[in-house]
């Protein structure tokens, strides 16, 4: 990978970092509301599978830790913090919020609050790229506690049958909502549980984007080859509660937690970079300047200086005759 390269996707990872940690002090601030969870920790894994697909066109679908895949996935960072501060201008008109994210301009097909909503509409995405016989992709991003649902399964068997494009990411947090994985799971490892339905799969340390660029182009290209759905899975942390309602995290350790920080995906990929020359401590501090500068005074101002949606509006965008004009070409082209 070029040098260039190389720093944007550190670039990347920060501003993805910085841009959660500033929507958790806007929730603190009591300007975004309802639900909020956060990806904080797991950033090399969005950023590293989605770098090895083909971005707006390719389908992504995720759970309701959606802000980061939508944003890398082509969704303007502008809209996407706006719905989570409800404003019209937002993502999904407002309506949606943080775990909604939706924006089939680029193909993100959305954020899903139903644990193990995404895997059947995934594999329906991925059904509709076979039969319009294009090469294009579905890429469904969960974590280990939607694996636990009846969705998994189903979606797993036909996928296989049916051999869909489609590429299933387990991002293994370890602890779904607040319950560590080997005390609700009988198999500990996810990517096991795919044998039954022939599935191939694999398993990574989710903290080394590069780690996760090599095993994704693998996974992707075996899809978009015409071999039928992977499933891979990927070892990760995140470094807050499940949502802003769970803010102490008191059923994990806190040496867990540190041994876990000191494999902090950015710190990571910075220390690589900065052995190989590629970026000094002087260019890291001048990227956080420069991506500060920008969240606060023109995504945070976009957002709130953004309208609220009407009242006489509630209505507006539920029925079909009434869509979002942003939507209707891309819709009307994807089946």
């Amino acid at each position: 990978m070029k040098p260039a390269d190389q720093k944007r996707l550190l670039r990347e990872m920060i501003f993805y970092r910085r841009f959660e940690e500033r929507c958790f002090e806007a929730y603190m601030e009591h300007k975004i509301g309802g639900f909020l969870h956060l990806y904080v920790g797991q950033e090399a894994v969005a950023t590293g599978v989605l770098e090895m697909a083909r971005v707006k066109h390719d389908y992504i679908i995720t759970g309701y830790r959606d802000h980061i895949h939508a944003i890398k996935t082509g969704a303007p960072a502008r809209e996407v913090m706006a719905e989570l501060y409800g404003k019209e201008t937002g993502s999904s008109r407002g309506r949606g919020g943080s775990m909604h994210i939706f924006d089939p301009t680029v193909n993100f097909m959305g954020g899903y609050a139903l644990v193990g909503q995404p895997f059947p509409l995934a594999a329906g995405l991925a059904l509709a790229c076979k039969h319009k016989g294009t090469d294009q992709i579905a890429i469904c991003f969960l974590g280990e506690g939607a694996n636990n649902q009846g969705t998994f399964h189903e979606t797993m068997n036909m996928a296989s049958v049916w051999k869909l494009p489609v590429l299933f990411v387990c991002e293994n947090n370890r602890y779904a909502i607040g319950t560590r994985v080997d005390r609700s799971t009988a198999v500990v490892d996810q990517y096991k549980r795919v044998c039954g339905y022939n599935i191939p799969s694999s398993q990574h340390d989710g903290q080394d984007i590069e780690v996760v660029m090599e095993s994704a182009k693998k996974a992707v290209d075996h899809v978009r080859g015409g071999k039928g759905p992977y499933f891979i899975e990927y070892l990760t942390y995140r470094y807050r509660g499940h949502s802003m309602s769970d803010k102490t995290a008191l059923y994990r350790s806190k040496d867990e937690e540190r041994q876990w920080q000191e494999r902090d995906p950015i710190r990571i990929y910075d220390r690589k970079l900065k052995q190989a020359g590629v970026v000094t401590d002087a260019d890291i501090k001048a990227m956080e300047q420069e991506i500060d500068a920008m969240i606060e005074n023109d995504i945070v101002k976009f957002a709130e200086e953004s309208p609220a949606p009407r009242v006489e509006d509630l209505n507006k965008y539920v029925l079909d005759d009434n869509p979002d004009p942003r939507w209707i070409g891309p819709l009307q082209n994807s089946y």
